[in-house]
């Protein structure tokens, strides 16, 4: 029976995107990736050529995911918060993608995976947004790449420093302080608007979704 190359592959990438997650690809090693996808580890040399070229692989697939999944045209980005909600619901489903851009960062700032390729995404979605300043349904009063970037940085750090949200966003909703705040009043409405008991509710994540969603919208001029 012919080896199935294409589903190997998958295997391996799927096993390294956990074991990059949790360990970056320094502390990465191969013969976990390996165990984890039940392959030899020769496989990986094989098809990768190293364990750097897999990560390189790893995020440069994970990246195209979440770009196909979470687009932003102009008309999108006339509801700024409404992406930055769609984003965070991305992460939350995908917990690894911000673990592996935090790696990145950390340990590749001098090798940026498909830097060149990533920067014209990212110009697309800032030409988005200047296209909804052009429209009138975006404010003004930050460059679109900013705003772009203070969006996606946001977002991520929901699940890059997920203590720091827990002790400022708590899950029932308020500020933290005494709940009369304009990003917490702003919350409330957008949880109500999802059918969100903020008395009930004791999952943070939809706290925070609708205090991200309140807060971009305000940042936005969309409030």
């Amino acid at each position: 029976m012919a080896w199935d190359t294409a589903r190997t592959k998958q295997r391996l990438l799927d096993a390294a995107v956990e074991e990059f997650a949790d360990c970056g690809p320094e502390g990465a090693r191969i013969a976990r990736i390996a165990a984890r996808a039940e392959v030899n580890k020769e496989r990986i040399y094989q098809y990768f050529g190293s364990k750097e070229k897999l990560f390189v692989a790893v995020l440069r697939s994970e990246l195209e995911r979440v770009a196909a999944a979470v687009p932003l045209d102009g008309d999108q980005a006339a509801d700024l918060g409404d992406y930055a909600g769609r984003l965070f619901d991305y992460h939350r489903a995908h917990p690894h993608l911000a673990r592996l851009l935090a790696w990145e960062g950390l340990q590749y700032q001098d090798r940026v995976v498909s830097e060149a390729e990533r920067t014209g995404r990212y110009r697309e979605k800032a030409a988005a947004l200047a296209e909804a300043q052009h429209a009138g349904t975006l404010t003004t009063g930050a460059a679109p790449g900013a705003l772009t970037h203070a969006v996606i940085a946001l977002t991520a750090s929901f699940f890059t420093l997920p203590q720091v949200a827990r002790m400022l966003v708590p899950a029932d909703g308020t500020d933290g302080v005494d709940g009369t705040d304009e990003v917490g009043r702003e919350a409330d409405v957008q949880r109500e608007a999802e059918g969100v008991d903020a008395e009930g509710d004791a999952d943070p994540g939809a706290a925070h979704r609708a205090a991200l969603i309140a807060l971009v919208r305000l940042m936005a001029g969309q409030g």
